[in-house]
């Protein structure tokens, strides 16, 4: 048996499935999932990156480590740079130009499985935006009135973090979580170095701590799509501003 495959053995065993659960989550016949247990086949690529996502670890992970071994496995550290990831799954079109991939509010349980695969991001929506030239972005549809004044079903265009660490304190971000989904938050330092503290823009939600090893993305936010245009700010500052405005320019007529 080799390294590979007891690991599928192991980590099957821990989340639970039997083999045609998870034969079947992954879309392959149970015989198939008992060869890759046995030691009489390895998955390809496209499995691996299947069985990495259901049993919730990354394909490197998978490939070289022995979860067998507690002991071994217990001074693990904990990725808070997103190192162990796998390569990120892009399209590109006709002219080599990467698109940008979107994930409505529907598609986005089957991305926190399918996020992975080539060929499920190659079916989501794409657009291309030229002020977007040099980086990987994607594009997600945010729910919920967490982050007002961004309303439910806003768009958030987002670059991908290849380095968790170059997170930058309190700006906003799309991650991809396995406990809580595809959320949108600010993001705080944490009380230790292994969870991040995420922050939602309206008051009545509060913050929480997610540990480093629940996150599969990070995305930066670099801009936003709304069929809501924004209110004008009309507080007394700005209107005091304003009537300075207007009286400088009543003045200047009258000396015209």
């Amino acid at each position: 048996m080799t390294l590979i495959s007891n690991n599928i053995k192991v980590l099957r065993k821990k989340a639970g499935f039997t083999q045609e659960q998870l034969a079947t989550k992954i879309g392959i016949k149970r015989s198939v999932l008992g060869a890759y247990e046995e030691g009489r086949a390895e998955p390809g690529l496209q499995n691996l990156l299947k069985l990495s996502s259901e049993l919730g670890i990354s394909v490197d992970d998978l490939i070289s480590l022995d979860f067998a071994d507690e002991q071994a496995l217990s001074g693990q550290a904990t990725d808070v740079e997103g190192k162990k990831l796998r390569v990120l799954a892009i399209t590109v079109n006709a002219d080599d130009k990467e698109g940008i991939q979107l994930v409505p509010q529907k598609a986005a349980a089957g991305y926190l499985n399918g996020y992975q695969d080539p060929e499920y991001i190659s079916e989501l929506p794409v657009f291309l935006l030229p002020i977007f030239q040099n980086g990987t972005f994607r594009a997600f549809e945010i729910k919920g009135d967490s982050m007002l004044p961004l309303n439910s079903g806003s768009i958030i265009v987002g670059q991908y973090m290849d380095n968790w660490k170059q997170v930058k304190e309190g700006k906003t971000y799309v991650v991809v979580t396995r406990q809580d989904g595809i959320v949108y938050k600010r993001l705080l330092r944490g009380s230790t170095d292994q969870f991040i503290m995420l922050k939602s823009d309206n008051p009545s939600y509060p913050a929480y701590e997610l540990p480093f090893d629940d996150i599969m993305e990070i995305w930066e936010a670099k801009a936003y799509v709304s069929k809501d245009f924004p209110d004008p700010d009309m507080s007394v500052e700005k209107l005091g501003v304003l009537m300075g405005d207007i009286q400088k320019e009543l003045n200047q007529m009258r000396k015209s």
